[in-house]
Order: C-alpha cells, then structure tokens, then sequence
C-alpha cells in the first residue's frame, strides 16, 4: 500500500451466524475522559458471498442517541479489514461521531486484492440495505444515514450517496428489497472521476498517478459460454466501467448534500478530484461544499480536529425533521 494511504488509514481505523441487531453487547471499557459511553456489537454478517462473511462493528451510544446512523467505510486502498477498526474507537474519528448521538457502523468490505472496485460497490450496497431493514432493532431512523470516509473510503461514500438504488420489491432476501441511498455524505480527499484524475482525459484506471493499484481496476466479466470470469482486456470496456465507478458520473438533482475536505498539494488524489465533483454537485442544485486545507497533502497532522466539520455536517443534514 502507498505509504500516505498507510498512514491515512491507521488515522481512520483509530477509530457463522451474526449476532442480531437487538443482541445484547457488553459495555465497552470507559475512555479516560469517561465519555461518550457505549455498546459493540462485532463481526455482524450484513451479507455473504463467495463462501465469505462480510462484517461489520456496531457502536451505540448509551445515552443521548439522536436517532441517525453514520456509516463509517472502513477503506484505505480498497483494502479492508476489521482489525483497523481498532480497540480504542473513542481515540478515533468513531468517538467524534459517539459523543454527538450518532450510531456508528464501521463497515469492512470485500478487500482488495482479492475484490474489485465493482464488486466492493456491491458490497456497500449491501451494507446500507442491512442497516436500514434492521432501523428498528437499532434504534435508529432509515431516512436518517449518513456515510463517510476517507480517499478510497470517500470515494465509497461518494458511490452510495450518487448511485444509491431503491431494492428490490421482488427480492428474495428481506434486506434486499430495502434502498440503499443515503441522506448526507462528508468525506476525505475522495477520487471522484477515473477517466479524468488531475487533468482531463487522464486515466487512472490502475494507472497513471494510480499504478501501484491495480488490483481493484482488475476488471473481470463473466463468460457464460465459459462458465468463468475471465479479464477485461477491451479498452472500451475497461472505460465503461471506469465511468460507472466514477461518483462523476452519477450526479442527478435528488443526490444527498455532500462535503468534501481535501488538502491542495495532495499528489495521490488531486484536489481537482473534489473541484470538479463539487462544481457538478452545484450544477445540479445539490448543496455541496469543498474546504480546501491549504499546503495540505494526502493526510496531514491535526486531521481529527477537521473532524468537527464533517459532525457539523452531519447535523445539519440529518437532524430529526
């Protein structure tokens, strides 16, 4: 992994069958300032796939919930684990979120590189669609979730709240029949346009500035005729897919407000990532702001302190009506 992506991640995760949504959690250890109290719920399967459980961590504040849910994108690289959630959440950005009401679900995806970028999406998807089918047991609002992030984790963030989708009425799954869409996103330096990262007409699809990640831009398809997956080697496919999991690409009028933070020198995500997704989010009547961090790159000290914005944020958009 990158070594800025590395570091940002350690920065965010300071943050069989499942247990249910209403089972009991013990209390975590008290923090040393003693506040905010909570419960964990770990390792909850929201979903399976390819013999595989995908998990995540539950945190509900004890007292003075609000009501609304902030999904917390475990990503860095698109790589995902559940070990970089971590053991101290209220070291981290999970206890901005405690001490303001919010419940939190740090959601692990299928991890690169194992995973694509398409499939990854899938995941999210998923995440969402547990979530709101399972509200009530939680406590919580399903018109009231926010998600958020940071680089490939905003990039996640940004995917839910543009391309969020109604369920499927017909599913056979319960939780598939609930939308996955969104009502607030407030991210970190998130890429939001592969066919044009940095300039116009610069691809980064595994390559370019994005070279030492390919992995998650290793499309495959499936031959039927076959009955494999095999690699997409068509470069007119390969671009299809890039728009499509491109946020850009997504922007309509009824996307959910959206802010961005990003740092003016970073190199692995070029803050014209967040300017031109901003610029569209604006053509389109979507409230949407960008905060530049002057002479910041990806990732700079003090980041817990920008924090506060994204909570504000989110308290602004996700207040109970």
């Amino acid at each position: 992994m990158h070594r800025s992506l590395a570091l940002l991640f350690c920065f965010f995760a300071l943050p069989s069958t499942s247990p249910s949504p209403s089972a009991a959690a013990a209390p975590a250890a008290p923090a040393a300032n003693a506040a905010p109290s909570f419960t964990r719920q770990r390792d909850v399967v929201y979903g399976r796939k390819h013999g595989m459980a995908l998990t995540m961590d539950v945190f509900t504040p004890s007292a003075n919930a609000n009501g609304a849910a902030v999904i917390w994108v475990v990503s860095g690289g698109w790589v995902s684990a559940h070990e970089a959630i971590g053991e101290q959440p209220l070291a981290g950005p999970i206890g901005a979120f405690l001490q303001r009401g919010y419940t939190v679900f740090a959601v692990v995806h299928g991890s690169q590189p194992r995973f694509t970028i398409p499939e990854i999406l899938q995941d999210m998807h998923r995440a969402v669609r547990y979530i709101r089918h399972h509200a009530a047991a939680y406590k919580i609002d399903p018109n009231r979730i926010g998600i958020t992030g940071g680089s490939a984790g905003g990039h996640l963030s940004l995917m839910q709240g543009t391309a969020g989708a109604p369920g499927d009425p017909n599913a056979k799954d319960p939780v598939d029949r609930a939308s996955s869409r969104v009502q607030a996103v407030a991210c970190f330096f998130p890429p939001t346009d592969f066919l044009n990262y940095g300039q116009t007409g610069a691809k980064a699809l595994g390559r370019g500035v994005l070279k030492n990640f390919y992995p998650p831009f290793a499309f495959h398809d499936f031959d039927r005729a076959r009955g494999e997956f095999v690699p997409v080697t068509d470069e007119a496919r390969i671009a299809e897919i890039g728009r499509q999991i491109s946020p850009i690409t997504h922007v309509t009028p009824d996307d959910p407000p959206a802010l961005i933070i990003h740092g003016d020198a970073d190199s692995l995500v070029p803050i014209q990532q967040a300017e031109v997704i901003v610029a569209k989010f604006k053509q389109a009547g979507v409230p949407a702001e960008l905060v530049v961090k002057k002479g910041a790159a990806h990732g700079w000290p003090g980041m817990d302190k920008d924090l506060a914005a994204i909570v504000d944020w989110f308290d602004r958009h996700l207040a109970k009506e």
